[in-house]
């Protein structure tokens, strides 16, 4: 049942007041046009989240990349998953689709896909890489309590990750890996080892690496094996 109409004698209508001030007035726009933008985010969420589950899964994240005609494996996509924040790879909760598309200023499919390229850019200043590049790690870990990452994965994690910055190093290391037998799996300590390795070391000669500072023992290894193809 809709509420009366009618007032009390004296009690204040609803339309603005002559005294309002112009930041007054501002503020209740802003807050309504925030109000109209949540609205519209949370409607573009339930477009494409799962209605069991309530979260956007993977088949919901193929139907974004389809609708923004971006690939499903595109590093992009990846980036987005950091905005977010989100914790469990291969799905979005609501709040962390809120999170990303209000940090994004995106409330449409259009806007979202116009809003990759400044993501991109975000990601690529060096204080966030290093951020996103840990993020990148922890994603993938989708068992709990699970602290490593099958070589396979580690392969296709960075060519996707770092393979644009550091190509010629992602190529050799990823060889590597995929020829040696000591290692079945990678941990985060080597994982970032590595993106340490790629800005601190000259390549291919390693002419500044100390064997002797703190570096996993896999890198030893990998300039052992690059140092002898050399040879």
């Amino acid at each position: 049942m809709r509420r009366s109409a009618s007032r009390k004698t004296g009690q204040p209508n609803s339309t603005p007041s002559l005294n309002s001030s112009p930041a007054d007035l501002f503020r209740s726009a802003s807050s309504k046009a925030t109000t109209k933008e949540l609205e519209r985010i949370d409607a573009l969420y339930h477009s494409y989240a799962n209605g069991s589950s309530a979260m956007i899964d993977p088949e919901g994240i193929e139907a974004l990349c389809s609708d923004m005609e971006v690939d499903h494996t595109d590093v992009r996509i990846l980036m987005l998953a950091w905005k977010m924040k989100a914790e469990k790879q291969g799905y979005f909760s609501l709040e962390e689709w809120r999170r990303g598309l209000k940090a994004l200023r995106a409330d449409t499919v259009n806007k979202l896909k116009k809003a990759l390229p400044e993501l991109e850019k975000e990601v690529k200043r060096p204080t966030n890489f290093v951020d996103f590049y840990s993020y990148a790690f922890r994603y993938c870990l989708t068992e709990e309590k699970q602290k490593s990452i099958d070589i396979e994965s580690i392969c296709e994690l960075l060519d996707l990750v770092l393979g644009s910055q550091f190509r010629e190093q992602v190529d050799f290391f990823v060889d590597y890996l995929k020829t040696q037998n000591d290692y079945k799996v990678i941990n985060n300590d080597q994982w970032m080892g590595f993106y340490r390795f790629c800005n601190e070391i000259s390549f291919p000669d390693f002419s500044n690496y100390d064997p002797e500072l703190a570096w996993p023992l896999i890198l030893d290894n990998f300039v052992e094996w690059m140092l002898a193809k050399q040879s």
